[in-house]
């Protein structure tokens, strides 16, 4: 009897020496990680496999739906039991015909979503600079029944300071003073054109919107300082109601699962390409992301919601869908943080937008990654733009999380346009996304104590303010606070 006694608490002692094993720290978990990540990435073979067999993913067309199918059946295959589909009504917009005569003579030009469905206008050029609101006050009469001529960035000469518009601003402007189309100017050289939508809102705007490459708009400005010019526009498109979705899959907290972390990437792009660097670099790092996560078994205290947006280059449609219903149904407190991927890759840092109660917990993450691998610089700050998914969880004051990219500048230039392809993906720069992509989103999901907490309605209004946005939020119709 005294033998048998021995026996069980050996086993005891045993089991219970191995409950109390020693966890990883967080420099070991992330040597594990990266090692698994290096040996096993699948972000570029995936993104090239979808470039080469879907091509583009505009919400709404047969390519979307494909792109979705697709990134659903991958999460599956990762191991994801808890996978959905999360549909949604969207006015989709494709791009037709279109014809832009200046003084009677044929220009290259692509046009800008959202544009109307059939539209015909002549009418004079107004050169309007910039296109800011501060052009249009010197002359508020300057467009009205006239064609007005932006450029799509601050030219060269200008005041010091501007604060630069969205092209979908750029257009509201032109429509509230009068103007009967807008012609935008490309800031790339050769002629790239670029496309992307001209509305704030994702409705169908009034009246057409085109943009003409850089050469022609620039010889255009000088041609109507000395002869003026007219121009007509005759385009069609189409716009239905049609169902996209937002692909989600959940991973439970091990001990707060109540409390969520959002990643997300818009996996629809425009027409033009195949859009591999905008989103296809974000998107289909969080794709991987998701997979290393389950290929290294981590389990961290929070939920993690890995999303592939819809409908983002048409309005963020996708991510306005996603926090609405989760205002709706009384949820939106669970989202403790949304850490967004667009155009983003080769992380050198991070930026953490919201009210920080702990700065030095990305300082001292960051460190922990950079002593795994010194390319990570460990860069931090604390600010936000717009037109991206993180807009609508950052106006309901959920702090955001995206990276600081150190990718090769030369692709920017394809940005929205017809050289958008996969021959422009560096993959060593998306493993590094995937590699320390997942171990920022596990550092944060596995805290003891988040770094922010969401901002109350007052010090979200300031954040907007500190941040320059409230004129783009105001053009936009998504400034809520009164004054």
């Amino acid at each position: 009897m005294k033998k048998a006694i021995t026996f069980i608490a050996l086993i005891t002692l045993i089991v219970s020496c191995s409950k109390q094993k020693k966890a990883l720290s967080n420099a070991e978990l992330f040597a594990k990680i990266d090692k698994e990540i290096k040996e096993n990435t699948k972000a570029y073979s995936t993104l090239k496999e979808a470039s080469e067999t879907i091509g583009h993913r505009l919400t709404g067309s047969e390519n979307g739906a494909k792109a979705e199918t697709y990134i659903y059946e991958k999460l599956k295959a990762y191991g994801f039991d808890d996978v959905k589909y999360q549909p949604f009504e969207v006015e989709s917009w494709s791009r037709g015909e279109v014809n832009l005569s200046i003084n009677g003579n044929e220009t290259k030009v692509v046009t800008l979503g959202h544009s109307p469905v059939e539209t015909h206008v002549t009418g004079e050029i107004i050169d309007m600079g910039n296109g800011l609101e501060a052009d249009y006050l010197t002359n508020p009469d300057a467009v009205k029944d006239h064609i007005a001529l932006v450029y799509i960035s601050i030219l060269e000469g200008s005041s010091e300071g501007l604060n630069n518009l969205h092209r979908s601003e750029k257009t509201a402007l032109a429509i509230k003073y009068g103007a009967i189309g807008i012609i935008i100017i490309n800031q790339v050289d050769n002629g790239v054109l670029l496309t992307g939508t001209a509305s704030v809102n994702g409705e169908l705007i009034k009246i057409p919107a085109v943009c003409i490459g850089k050469e022609d708009g620039m010889a255009l400005k000088e041609k109507i300082k000395t002869d003026g010019a007219v121009a007509t526009i005759n385009m069609t498109n189409k716009s239905d109601i049609i169902n996209a979705r937002n692909v989600v899959a959940t991973l439970k907290g091990s001990e707060i699962p109540e409390e969520e972390i959002i990643i997300g990437g818009h996996l629809d792009s425009w027409d033009l390409a195949t859009g591999a660097i905008d989103n296809g670099i974000g998107s289909f790092a969080v794709l991987d992301i998701a997979r290393a996560f389950k290929a290294n078994n981590l389990q961290p205290k929070r939920t993690i919601k890995f999303v592939l947006f819809m409908g983002e280059e048409q309005g963020l449609l996708g991510s306005k869908h996603m926090v609405s219903k989760a205002v709706e149904a009384g949820k939106i407190d669970n989202i403790k943080y949304m850490m967004n991927l667009d155009m983003a890759g080769n992380p050198v840092g991070m930026n953490a937008g919201g009210k920080l109660e702990n700065e030095n917990f990305f300082k001292e993450l960051g460190e922990t990654i950079k002593q795994n691998d010194s390319i990570f610089k460990n860069s931090f700050s604390n600010n936000s733009g717009l037109h991206s998914d993180h807009q609508p969880f950052m106006l309901e004051g959920i702090p955001i999380l995206s990276v600081h990219s150190n990718l090769d500048r030369s692709i920017y230039g394809c940005y929205h346009s017809d050289c958008d392809d996969f021959n422009l993906v560096n993959k060593d720069h998306l493993t590094n996304t995937s590699r320390f992509g997942t171990m920022i989103l596990y550092g944060l999901a596995n805290a003891d104590v988040l770094p922010a907490a969401k901002m109350d309605s007052q010090t979200t209004k300031e954040f907007m303010i500190k941040n320059n946005l409230k004129e783009k939020l105001i053009i936009g119709g998504d400034w809520k606070w009164e004054e």
